[in-house]
Formats: structure tokens, sequence, C-alpha cells
């Protein structure tokens, strides 16, 4: 049995506020030289979704570290020049393509035990594989049509075929087009020496635990081990030999790591101002939200609209290194509309309308209109901070 050092920093809740604040980007002047790939190898993952109510998250992470990066600018970014790949992290991710060995050991589980119920016909997979090689990158739709006819997972041979090849790393997510997954060859997409670079499980998981230390700045097992959706004993295994050290910290019940370098820096510097994507690192565990920001936060897209109590894309408010509320939005034309606020008080006012303001700017809006706010006392505050 692995024995577990005895923590040797104790750290009051608001230090280890302000470490997480550094950490995911949101204390102290960004690098703006390292742009939107800096925040990707900064993060290490950044979460993909469907959605897109003012953008789409992946869009929403970087501005909500930067500023107002072009749209544009962020997907080219990502996906040119081979600087990432998409698969399967905290969920699906967009990965910095040199974390590629790291995430050996989950295509060998999927080779393993693959983790759907899909039948695949006799030859589908190699049908599927041959076409690549002799085509170039293509998305399901071109490699036959990725639906059956039916709803939601009803996938068609080639689909399951293709995803697969996906999960076993013989595919390689390259980018997404209109939303489509491109899928390449690996033996293509990825370097030569990080795609034969074939490290052992320990060796990744020891990787990937300190990365999502690092990224976290501190956290508890549950958190570190949630980042890249690792298993409890996996985190056990390696988190002694991970770099990162054990910490105590004021209020929090279970025992804690923290990377050195974030104990070591300056916990000062200019907060940002902006709403969160409800994927974005900082917020995207719930019990870790409520502990370090005592705000409780779910996404509530999937909620029967009867039973919403904060709207169906609710993006908290950030603001003073605090989470202050959270506005529910959705565009109108050249309108950005704030369907529903929730504001915890009048300190949330003006941070809440400038962070509108600057959303407004950036997604093209001109005009900004308050549909309704939780404090009703609070809404012509709001509507001419606005203005």
């Amino acid at each position: 049995m692995t024995t577990v050092p005895r923590p040797a920093t104790e750290l009051s809740a608001d230090e280890a506020r302000r470490i997480a604040l550094r950490a995911q980007g949101f204390l102290g002047a960004p690098d703006r030289r390292a742009g939107v790939r800096g925040v990707l190898r900064h993060l290490g993952a950044v979460q993909l979704d469907t959605i897109s109510v003012l953008a789409r998250s992946h869009e929403l992470i970087p501005y909500a570290r930067l500023g107002a990066v072009g749209r544009r600018t962020v997907e080219d970014a990502y996906w040119t020049e081979g600087h990432s790949f998409e698969y399967w992290s905290h969920a699906a991710c967009i990965l910095p393509v040199e974390e590629w060995p790291h995430f050996a050991f989950r295509r060998r589980a999927y080779r393993a035990r693959p983790h759907w119920n899909h039948d695949l016909p006799d030859g589908a997979y190699d049908t599927v594989v041959k076409q690549l090689r002799a085509e170039g990158p293509l998305t399901a739709t071109e490699l036959g049509g990725a639906k059956n006819g039916g709803e939601w997972w009803d996938w068609s041979a080639s689909k399951v075929a293709v995803e697969r090849a996906l999960m076993y790393g013989e595919v390689v997510c390259t980018e997404r087009r209109g939303w489509k997954r491109v899928y390449d060859l690996a033996e293509r997409a990825v370097p030569d020496d990080l795609l034969h670079d074939e490290l052992d499980d320990t060796e990744c998981l020891r990787r990937l635990v300190r990365l999502a230390g690092q990224a976290l700045g501190i956290g508890t097992r549950a958190d570190i081990a949630d980042y890249h959706r690792l298993k409890g004993e996996q985190f056990d295994a390696v988190v002694v030999d991970s770099g990162l050290v054990p910490v105590t910290v004021e209020g929090w019940s279970k025992p804690a790591w923290a990377d050195p370098l974030a104990l070591a820096s300056e916990r000062r510097g200019r907060h940002r101002t902006t709403l969160l994507s409800p994927f974005d690192s900082l917020v995207w565990e719930r019990a870790r939200t409520e502990r370090i920001f005592g705000f409780t936060h779910r996404l509530e897209a999937y909620v029967p609209k009867p039973k919403r109590v904060y709207g169906y894309f609710a993006m908290p408010l950030l603001s003073g290194g605090k989470l202050l509320g959270r506005v529910d939005p959705a565009r109108e034309g050249s309108t950005l509309v704030a369907r529903q606020v929730s504001l915890h008080g009048a300190k949330s006012v003006a941070p809440m309308a400038q962070a509108l303001r600057e959303a407004a700017e950036w997604v093209g809006c001109d005009s900004v209109r308050i549909e309704r706010v939780d404090r009703p006392e609070l809404t012509a505050d709001l509507v001419r901070a606005v203005s």
C-alpha cells in the first residue's frame, strides 16, 4: 500500500480560491502572446459541447480568459497545423497534440473492452480505415452516412466503425467542420515522435494527474481525478510520484494536493470579469465549485423547462475572483437577450452589466435587453447599467 505523506502546507480557504483562479487563468494578466493555443496548453483540455447560445463552449473558454479574441481565430488556433486533437478526457475535449502519448492507457482500455453495445458488421471497420487511407480526412457523412434513419444513437455501420477506430487510436478527430467530426488516420495526423511514443499505464496516469493538478492549482482526490475522468484508485497509484504536494485547506473536509509552482507563485493580480460557460473547467465539477466559491451550479439544458430554476444555459458571472450571479442568454438578431438574470445583490449589478456588454460586442450584438431579474428591485439599475 502506498503511504501518502502528511500535509506540509496549511492554506486558508481564500488562499485556495486564489490559487485555483490563478491556475485557471483568471487572476493576473493573461499571456496574450501565447493566445488560444496557450490557453489550451495551460488547461490541458477544453471541453466540447453541442449547445451554442452566445457561442459554443470551446469558443467561450479562451474568450473568458483573453477577452474578445476573434471566433475564427479561435477555431484556427485549435485545428490548423496539427496543434490539437479531439479525444475523451473530462468528456469530449480538444487536447494539445503533445498529450497524445499520455492517453495510450485509455486507448488500450477501449481496445480491451469497448464501452458501447453497437453491433458492427464484418469488414465494416477495415472498410472505413481503407477509405480514409485512400481519400484523406472525411466526415462520417462522407464515409457513407452517420445515421441509419432513427434518432439519437441509431448510428450507421460506418459511423460505429470510425468511432471505434477513434477510441482505439487508429483514427484521430483533427477538427470539427459544421460541428461534424473530421476523421483522419493517426499515422498521418499525429507527428511520428508522438505517435510511436507508447507509454505504459503508470507513466500516462502520472502525467495526467500532474497536468490536472497544475491546471487546477489545488484540488482533492476527486477534483484531480475528475479532470481527465480517472478512477480514484488510478489517482492513488501515482499521486505520490506525480510532483503534486499534499496540503490542507481551511473548511475542506478531505485531503488536498497542490502544484508546488502554484504554491510558490504570487496570488495577486487583475481579476477578470466575465461570463463562464457551464462547461468551463473552473466550474465544471459541481462539488468543487460549491466548496471553493459557495456557488451551486447546475446545467439545466436537459431539465424540463417548467422545472428549471436559472434557465437553459445559465452562465455564471465571475468578478473579483468570486461568482456573483448568473444569466441565461439568448440572441435575437443583433440583440443579446438576458432572459433570466440572477444576482447576489446590488454589488453584482455593475459587473453583470459589464460582462453582458462585452459578450454582446464579442458576438456582434449592438444592444442588450434584460427580460427578467430574480431581484425585481435591481432591474432598473441593471437596465440603466447596460444601456
